[in-house]
């Protein structure tokens, strides 16, 4: 197995922007810090269930999948425009009880976000089913991803953290970018 290119494979699609990333970096912007890890602890859990469920259910998954992705991506596009709306509209000089940066709300996400599901769907099969069959040696491959996926939210958290000032001082707009940015991810979704 070509453990590079998996490698970064796995960084280059879990580091760049994306639904998961940017509602971790509006989390942090009007919620803080603590907020955007309680959402991040969600978005991990069910990224490695994600993970772990492709490698176990593969091959049946590859059967259905065309239904399976029509509806993902319908509920999803829903959800994150949904989500998008919830942006553009916060104000942050209210503090309200968001639902947006909570853990089931991070755990939700990962299901409906095509992005993280197309990933989980082709990473084990493509990199490692090749190579590894054994149960251990999958394991350990899911629980590597899964690890990266984290340092990638947190990463986001600690963007988010580092320009929190500057990103206060200007909210509306950047409440209208991230609202936009996640506009383009759900559009990106059906090109």
């Amino acid at each position: 197995m070509d453990y590079t290119s998996f490698i970064i494979y796995c960084f280059v699609v879990t580091f760049t922007p994306g639904p998961t990333n940017i509602v971790i970096l509006s989390t942090v912007h009007n919620q803080g810090s603590k907020k955007a890890m309680e959402y991040t602890y969600g978005a991990t859990i069910a990224f490695g269930l994600l993970l772990g469920l492709s490698a176990l259910l593969n091959t049946v998954l590859i059967t259905v999948i065309p239904r399976i992705l029509i509806g993902m991506q319908i509920i999803g596009t829903i959800y994150m425009l949904y989500l998008s709306y919830q942006i553009y509209k916060m104000d942050t000089a209210k503090q309200t009880d968001n639902k947006t940066g909570t853990f089931i709300s991070g755990f939700l996400m990962q299901f409906l976000n095509p992005k993280v599901v197309l990933f989980t769907l082709t990473v084990i099969p493509s990199f490692v089913l090749p190579y590894y069959t054994g149960m251990p040696a999958i394991s350990v491959n899911v629980i590597m991803v899964t690890i990266i996926g984290f340092l990638a939210f947190v990463t986001w958290v600690l963007f988010g953290a580092v320009f929190r000032p500057f990103l206060q001082k200007h909210s509306r707009i950047v409440n209208v970018i991230m609202a936009l940015s996640l506009v383009y991810a759900t559009v990106m979704i059906w090109a």
